[in-house]
């Protein structure tokens, strides 16, 4: 039983390994332990500025008529970006202090479809001034959260959980609410919504059921240095997007044979889906961008819960999907033990991990520890074509909609 593991621990490699480690070991011991205390100091701040904040749930009731492109959508968007809470030492690593992060939900319970903005309450007027410019008929209440008394309980529901990941680098874009038209205004008749088949897709759920989809975002800054001029750069999103611009264009300038000269014949022009792509990640990169995790939970009660249902939930974040880049459900549960193989089988594992879902659904937690999880970059225009308030297009009856529209009383009333 243990001969693989004696014959391992024989071998001269690890042998010599381990002296290294054990002679050394007065350098690497206290560099680690170190980080260690460092990073225990970080989450006790982190966890101390959190206990601190205040946060509201607001939800938005629409007018019947919504003529509005989902452009001033995208301005109240682009009105969240904010850096601060990071600006230096003393902020980030002496208070535990981070960049405001935002919830934009999308839900159904038992079929009734509404739209939620979870914040931090000092953000409330600043996200209420910016929907009203935007969206003059619209209502907005601070409501209580609606996940609180939901439980999983595998007994009496069932529930399906998973996180986005995107398909494809961050810099390709999805497919916008550009792409669709919907930056023309087009009469509504002609509309063609991305959102509408998830819209539907959500309101044709029977009671007893309910479906979260959760979009979290934070602004985006620069993180990492160039290699080249050494200063700080967003090496993930802005120049990774320069860097396939300029590996399209070296393509089309021909290819260099061993001597470093171009070879005769291999100079061409751009293809059409070159240059499409090109102007693509020009555009993704020229607007805003927000580090942006995304969450679904579908849960309802066992008589009434169905797996089919989730063609049509999924299916309807899958409109947002281009020839370029697209969403793909990831981590429907925890990670796996790797190195601890037999826990994997502990009967509760499932439930676990479920449990651990709904929980960071209900903190709206996705960059920090103990539900960080990995987060991609979408630009204002994405997140606008995720988020968005659809017009008379979507005639789904458990729409919540206002019932008529308000306006001020004529001034030449008599008192």
């Amino acid at each position: 039983m243990f001969a693989p593991y004696i014959k391992f621990f024989q071998n001269e490699e690890v042998v010599l390994t381990a002296k290294i480690l054990y002679y050394t070991s007065y350098i690497w011991v206290p560099a680690l332990l170190l980080f260690l205390a460092w990073e225990l100091w970080l989450q006790y701040r982190r966890g101390q500025f959190f206990a601190k904040q205040t946060y509201v749930l607001l939800e938005i009731k629409l007018p019947r008529e919504m003529f509005k492109s989902p452009q001033a959508a995208e301005f109240f968007i682009a009105g969240l970006y904010s850096t601060l809470g990071e600006v230096n030492w003393h902020e980030k690593y002496w208070k535990g202090s981070v960049r405001a992060w935002f919830s934009l939900e999308i839900v159904s319970i038992d079929g009734g479809v509404h739209f939620f903005i979870w914040t931090r309450k000092g953000a409330k007027n600043q996200i209420e001034a910016n929907l009203y410019s935007q969206f003059p008929g619209i209502e907005i209440f601070e409501v209580p959260d609606y996940t609180i008394p939901m439980s999983y309980n595998p007994e009496v529901n069932s529930m399906w959980a998973s996180e986005f990941d995107l398909s494809n680098k961050d810099y390709f874009p999805i497919k916008t609410y550009i792409d669709y038209g919907l930056d023309k205004d087009p009469k509504e008749e002609y509309k063609i919504d991305p959102m509408t088949p998830l819209i539907e897709a959500m309101g044709s759920l029977p009671r007893g059921s309910q479906a979260w989809l959760q979009i979290i975002i934070q602004a985006h800054k620069k993180e990492g240095k160039d290699p080249k001029t050494g200063k700080l750069e967003d090496m993930k999103w802005k120049k990774g997007a320069e860097k396939e611009m300029e590996e399209i264009l070296t393509k089309s300038k021909g290819e260099k044979g061993d001597d470093g000269k171009i070879i005769p014949g291999t100079i061409r022009m751009l293809t059409e889906i070159e240059r499409d792509t090109m102007a693509a990640l020009s555009r993704s990169v020229s607007k805003l961008g927000f580090d942006t995790g995304m969450r679904f939970i579908y849960i309802g009660d066992k008589e009434v819960f169905n797996f089919s249902n989730l063609g049509g939930l999924i299916g309807g974040v899958m409109h947002f999907n281009s020839p370029l880049n697209g969403f793909k459900p990831a981590r429907t549960s925890l990670p796996k033990y790797k190195y601890f193989p037999w826990k994997d089988r502990n009967p509760n594992k499932i439930n676990m991990e479920k449990q651990h879902m709904l929980d960071a659904y209900k903190r709206r937690a996705y960059f920090y520890r103990p539900f960080k999880s990995p987060n991609f970059v979408l630009n204002t225009e994405e997140l606008a074509t995720l988020f968005h308030f659809p017009g008379g297009v979507s005639s789904t009856p458990t729409f919540t909609r206002i019932d008529s529209k308000k306006s001020e009383a004529p001034a030449n009333l008599p008192v």
